[in-house]
């Protein structure tokens, strides 16, 4: 939340330059207050543990949040327990009809195929469709935010010569950015993926800016339209034992994969995990609710593409 401080005080100035929130009196007076409503895709193979991961980190601000669950109707996820997505999500043609303030779109299991060969690609399509002019700001994650710049820009994604798998540094190369305020110059972050979005042609295109990206270049988290679009190419929302029970998984099935890089004590995978991410991880969503907050309208009629 904003400290609100007149705008004549000394501290003001000096506030604004390091990106520190603050409003005026005069703007603060103007403020209509309501919950925002955010809704999420979730379209992980573990249903449950992604809803508590994404929720454990909306629900860290003094804001209230409405959440509204969107299900591809045109697919049907093996994990879920039964009955789950029809009692808790919206079928995506009736929350289609609604405006929001955020969404979020996760990432999914199918990096490898191409994007139109996935079964509800033409359905995930029209919600990113419907986002550029119904949402005010749009968050996709991994594979997410792979589709997400592949349908609206164009970006291709290319196969990687081994599964990033790990806990990495990013560094922040855009500090004004709400979204990085409170951030250190380097942060860790999870990934866990086969392909990339093609750093080549996002730093060909004006429409885009990356703000913040790995120690060899490649892009982590670009965004668009002044942040009404966030492509995040890890996971932020990770708790402590999904990278572990990734790599536990696809050790029994007999797959070749690799300790995860800088995610066990002395990398060591007899030894437990340590948590190097989550700080930031909270500090990056409620920096993200806090700009939707400022920014979006009052009347979600308002909105406009």
């Amino acid at each position: 939340m904003p400290i609100k401080i007149p705008k004549t005080l000394p501290a003001y100035a000096a506030l604004t330059g390091e990106n520190v929130f603050v409003i005026t009196e005069e703007r603060a007076a103007r403020q209509d207050i309501r919950p925002l409503k955010v809704a999420i895709v979730n379209l992980m193979p573990t249903t449950v543990d992604t809803e508590i991961q994404i929720l454990r980190l909306l629900g860290n601000t003094p804001l209230q949040v409405d959440i509204t669950f969107i299900r591809m109707g045109s697919h049907s996820p093996r994990n879920a327990p039964p009955g789950h997505l029809e009692k808790f999500y919206a079928a995506s043609k009736k929350a289609l009809k609604e405006r929001f303030d955020g969404l979020i779109i996760t990432g999914a299991p199918v990096e490898t195929l191409p994007f139109e060969e996935v079964d509800y690609w033409d359905e995930l399509a029209s919600v990113m469709s419907w986002a550029k002019s119904d949402v005010f700001s749009s968050m996709y994650i991994c594979w997410g935010a792979q589709a997400g710049l592949y349908h609206n820009y164009g970006v291709p994604k290319v196969a990687l010569s081994s599964k990033l798998f790990g806990v990495f540094a990013h560094n922040v190369n855009e500090r004004k950015t709400p979204l990085f305020r409170g951030f250190d110059d380097i942060f860790l972050a999870p990934q866990s993926r086969h392909t990339e979005s093609s750093g080549a042609v996002i730093n060909a295109l004006s429409a885009l800016s990356v703000q913040s990206a790995t120690a060899c270049g490649s892009p982590f988290i670009v965004t668009a339209r002044k942040g009404r679009e966030i492509y995040v190419s890890g996971h932020l929302e990770y708790d402590i034992l999904t990278l572990d029970t990734e790599y536990k998984r696809d050790v029994s099935m007999g797959k070749s994969i690799n300790i995860p890089c800088n995610y066990y004590m002395n990398d060591d995978p007899r030894n437990p995990p340590v948590v190097r991410w989550r700080a930031h991880a909270h500090l990056f969503f409620s920096n993200w609710l806090n700009f939707i907050y400022q920014e979006t309208p009052f009347d979600l009629g308002e909105l406009s593409a």
